[in-house]
């Protein structure tokens, strides 16, 4: 499958909102700041560069890998000495890019980063037409390895297709003898995870990110907020803070109410098994016949 001239062209723009939000977002985060205040500033930035949020900002701190957006009234800031990641995603039209960066406010933790990073530049390399899922995974795992520390064996990076973030196939942390290939004209976010932890996620209790199930009908309850979601949002994640402004603080358990009873999906928090420190750094690529294209160039903001 070739890509078409229309499609890179959508890409590069992509890549370069995503790449000036990331930049932002590294001119911003400190210790002190609120969550809530970074991925507000860092999510508005990607609508005024002329795309949308994919979901919302992940701020994850320390030991959690992923999936943490700041809550409504979230009253949390970035610790001192923390490790932070930052991962977002825009879209223009359903074409989805998904870049990840972690900084380190403690410099006994930037070897975790310089892993990840790593990991990321091999998968780069190894990415070609035909070349297997455990093929990557296996210069993944062995980049983070080299600088003493484990992968994260149960996150993955993932294909990407029109307004499906996970659309199927996964790019691993590991060898995990999975022979699917990768094609041209296909799209993966890669995103290596490094830890001096257990290697695996659990799930926390908390969830922060939610996504639509289904259509809405009339009859369902909270009609209006379901269907505000479905016009506005579509099938991608979202925050209840991004319906505030419509819907006013209380959406929040509106929200909570609706993922009990199944019409939203809902992605818990992950953290370290073993309370471990976590680095990711992300890249969206477009596969050609050459090899991999990265969207964003994610690498050349950690020079």
């Amino acid at each position: 499958m070739h890509v078409s001239a229309d499609l890179i062209k959508i890409y590069e723009k992509l890549g370069s909102i995503a790449r000036d939000a990331l930049n932002y977002a590294l001119s911003i985060v400190e210790p002190g700041v609120p969550i809530l205040e970074l991925c507000g500033k860092i999510e508005d930035r990607i609508r005024q560069g002329g795309a949308k949020p994919a979901f919302p900002a992940n701020i994850g701190v320390n030991n959690v890998a992923a999936h943490y957006t700041a809550t409504v009234g979230d009253s949390s800031v970035i610790p001192k000495g923390s490790i932070v990641k930052i991962d977002i995603g825009a879209h223009i039209d359903g074409y989805i890019v998904d870049t990840a960066i972690t900084v380190s406010f403690n410099p006994m933790y930037n070897q975790l980063i310089k892993a990840a990073a790593k990991a990321l530049e091999a998968a780069q390399l190894s990415m070609k037409p035909g070349v297997t899922m455990s093929m990557v995974g296996a210069q993944i795992e062995k980049a983070i390895r080299s600088f003493g520390f484990k992968p994260i064996e149960n996150l993955s990076g993932h294909l990407i297709r029109r307004y499906e973030l996970h659309a199927g196939k996964s790019i691993p942390n590991y060898d995990n003898g999975d022979r699917q290939r990768i094609l041209e004209g296909e799209v993966y976010a890669v995103e290596p995870f490094s830890t001096n932890g257990a290697g695996y996620v659990d799930d926390a209790p908390q969830v922060t990110i939610y996504r639509l199930m289904k259509n809405p009908k009339p009859k369902d309850p909270h009609y209006d907020v379901l269907a505000y979601v479905a016009n506005e949002i579509g099938p991608l994640p979202f925050t209840p803070r991004w319906l505030v402004p419509r819907f006013g603080d209380a959406v929040s358990s509106v929200v909570d109410k609706l993922y009990n009873k199944g019409y939203v999906y809902g992605y818990p928090v992950l953290v370290e098994h073993g309370k471990g420190l976590v680095a990711q750094v992300e890249d969206t690529f477009i596969i050609t016949r050459d090899g991999a294209i990265p969207v964003v160039n994610v690498l050349s903001l950690l020079k």
